[in-house]
């Protein structure tokens, strides 16, 4: 098993998978149950955010000041993607996540989420358009944040497709905790919208007076992983706390989630109490929270495969602290979701930015 690594002066990402052509010389990691290896496969990018693994194995990342690349047979392609819209690269903002349209193999329809200036400032966007070799068609916007601030931190922003086909796109507070209890603001929300950016029907804040239809959720400070359970099919997020209080939480509709009236974090360097303390009634406990010291999660994963059967089912989530994959394990006892948390590993793997499931071929497990 073997762990790949992108390298842009800061490591990105992760890849699991059987792969006995790599060079020795690849660093081995011994994890509790299987042994892995890690193996840098892209360097020269430059802050690599989202990557998405196109059918025939080849990936499309994303560099956060506003360039789309493609890896093709573990080279980094020079040539940049062209036709994406004007982006904002602005403290934690610019090009971020990218995914695959559940039918990419026929319409090649890929959606992208990035910073765009508006009225106001600057915002969450997300657009889709058709990847046609080194270039988009048909680019169009399908979704824009409201309102819009003047703020560098906290866009989000993680794209799913659930097995419906509805795009989940998670947001962050932009720096304005407050701003994440306003069901009349985007921002600190999951959004749930139709594959051309059409609201749903039965979102559960459309056509109620005050609130913006394409809102799913609501009290989230700022998620940068998101996956689909395999089971399930719910969609599980993470967030990252402010001292200490990142959260696992499992994402169902119509859901407040706290943020930032609970929290099991405090202020920075002071160590006080944030909002009202960890529970209020009508707000969801998170399914799991890292305390006293955050890990930064960024990237999530579950592991499906059948190489590794002791950690199918388990979770993977990537930290920026310390740069580690962490693997979490959820009482099997209980339905998904209804349990504690019964193992947390952790390994020291590079990890960064993003991860993902790759390619099912000969159901080798891949995360990146």
């Amino acid at each position: 098993m073997a762990i790949l690594k992108f390298q842009a002066g800061l490591t990105f990402g992760l890849v699991f998978f059987l792969a006995s052509f790599w060079p020795a010389a690849a660093e081995t990691v011994a994890g509790e149950h299987h042994r892995f290896r890690v193996v840098t496969v892209a360097e020269g990018l430059e802050h690599p955010w989202g990557l998405a693994f196109l059918p025939d194995g080849d990936m499309l990342v994303t560099e956060r000041p506003g360039r789309l690349r493609l890896i093709r047979q573990g080279r980094l392609d020079p040539e940049s993607v062209q036709g994406l819209p004007a982006i904002v690269d602005k403290g934690q903002g610019g090009l971020l996540d990218v995914a695959l349209h559940p039918d990419f193999a026929k319409n090649k329809m890929i959606y992208f989420s990035y910073v765009a200036a508006g009225e106001g400032g600057i915002g969450t966007e997300v657009a889709r358009g058709r990847l046609s070799g080194h270039r988009l068609e048909g680019v169009e916007t399908i979704f824009r944040q409201q309102p819009k601030s003047g703020t560098g931190v906290h866009f989000g922003s993680r794209l799913v497709f659930d097995r419906a086909g509805y795009l989940y796109i998670t947001l962050g507070d932009r720096g304005q905790m407050a701003r994440a209890q306003r069901g009349d603001d985007h921002a600190g929300s999951v959004i749930r919208l139709h594959d051309d950016g059409r609201v749903p029907g039965d979102n559960p804040f459309a056509g109620r007076s005050g609130w913006r239809p394409e809102i799913y959720s609501i009290g989230h400070r700022n998620m940068q992983g998101a996956a689909l359970h395999p089971q399930t099919g719910k969609l599980w997020t993470h967030e990252h706390g402010p001292q200490g209080g990142d959260e696992i939480n499992i994402v169902r509709a119509g859901n407040n989630y706290g943020w930032p009236v609970i929290t099991y974090g405090v202020n920075y360097g002071l160590g006080t109490r944030i909002g009202e303390g960890t529970h209020r009634q009508g707000m969801i406990q998170p399914l799991h929270t890292w305390v006293p010291t955050s890990i930064a999660p960024s990237g999530l994963a579950f592991y499906d495969g059948e190489r590794f059967p002791r950690w199918r089912g388990d979770l993977f989530v990537g930290a920026l602290r310390e740069q580690m994959l962490v693997r979490l394990r959820f009482d099997r006892r209980h339905p998904p979701g209804r349990g504690g948390t019964s193992a947390q590993r952790r390994a020291r793997t590079h990890s960064r930015r993003a991860l993902r499931a790759g390619p099912p071929a000969n159901r080798a497990p891949r995360i990146a």
